[in-house]
């Protein structure tokens, strides 16, 4: 793929860019800070700084829910806003830009994410799609273009995808609505229920990055701040992991539950495979403490954490833009999901 060639990979809290031949060129938070209707203050991480702190006529949201594209006026302003603060002036007409999408969505669903690179500043002669799963296997470092199938469970900010990849193509996947975010709002949740705090979003992902397991372990704690509901005053508590624990492990368990559907609703042939490799789990909230060990006894296959999961999908469109082998792994917008 020749020329000024872009993968784009919009996750629900992060947007990442790969440009041909320079690496990955934009990582930032997938937030955007509105003031009053239309005037853009801030994007990336410069809004994420916002988050929780701005006034009632700056407006700081997420485009992207569960996946999908939700608010597609603020994501067109937000990727326009990063190619603008890239290259300074106008369009960038690019030759070609692949855009990465979850499997187990509609075609309405999935046509937001071409329309949204149609109507940007890109002005891109050719726009692919490349299924998630199959950017993830790819930027792994796995062969998906042979007959020996795999499984990759990616855990996102806000949804979980299971999939089964061989031959280039997508098996059977399933899109679940649980995923690190679902996380956060539990100890927020629960937080608020046994001490009577509230604690932000971002506090909520500290304590989680911090205590959370998958497996009852070692006792940690940390100072968590937040308001009073009773007092209405500023008030710190001791958070324990196995506090965490018991907040987060419905959910984890609800994500096992994904990957047994898949597991029971696999080709023969490919359950061998899988058998031989595991399942590679990637995505940001694969980093949890103990999750392989969980995950291994519950379904009894190896269990492969990859390295730096939180990139794996704009790696995999970066080996596929760079390398001619992979490039039918991407392809005009056509329908390709297999619900289960």
């Amino acid at each position: 793929m020749a020329g000024k060639t872009y993968g784009i990979d919009l996750g629900t809290s992060t947007i990442k860019i790969y440009h041909k031949n320079e690496g990955v060129v934009v990582d930032e938070k997938n937030i955007i800070a509105v003031e009053g209707k239309k005037k853009v203050i801030a994007a990336g991480n410069e809004a994420f700084e916002m988050h929780g702190k701005a006034p009632a006529n700056i407006n700081v949201s997420y485009p992207v829910k569960n996946g999908v594209i939700a608010d597609i006026n603020n994501m067109l302003e937000l990727i326009n806003y990063m190619f603008g603060r890239l290259y300074k002036r106008g369009s960038i007409k690019a030759s070609a830009i692949l855009i990465a999408t979850p499997t187990d969505i509609t075609e309405v669903e999935r046509r937001a994410f071409y329309d949204l690179i149609a109507s940007s500043r890109a002005k891109a002669k050719s726009i692919k799609i490349v299924e998630k799963p199959i950017a993830d296997a790819v930027g792994i470092g796995l062969d998906v273009n042979n007959a020996k199938g795999v499984m990759v469970v990616d855990i996102g900010a806000d949804t979980t995808e299971v999939s089964i990849m061989s031959l280039g193509g997508i098996v059977i996947s399933k899109l679940i609505p649980i995923g690190g975010s679902r996380l956060d709002e539990s100890i927020k949740s629960t937080v608020k229920k046994s001490y009577n705090l509230v604690i932000g979003d971002k506090t909520a992902e500290n304590i989680k990055k911090e205590l959370a397991t998958a497996v009852p372990s070692e006792e940690h704690s940390m100072k968590a701040y937040g308001r009073n509901v009773v007092t209405g005053l500023p008030t710190e508590v001791d958070i324990s992991s196995s506090f965490v624990y018991d907040a987060i492990i419905e959910y984890i368990y609800s994500i096992i539950d994904a990957i047994r559907i898949i597991l029971e609703r696999t080709p023969p042939e490919i359950s061998s495979d899988i058998i031989d490799s595991g399942i590679y789990v990637t995505g940001g909230s694969s980093a949890i403490q103990g999750l392989d060990t969980l995950l291994a006894k519950e379904t009894g296959l190896q269990i492969n954490i990859c390295n730096d999961p939180a990139n794996t999908v704009v790696n995999g469109l970066g080996r596929i833009i760079e390398d001619h082998h992979l490039a039918d792994l991407a392809s005009p917008l056509k329908e390709t999901t297999i619900k289960v």
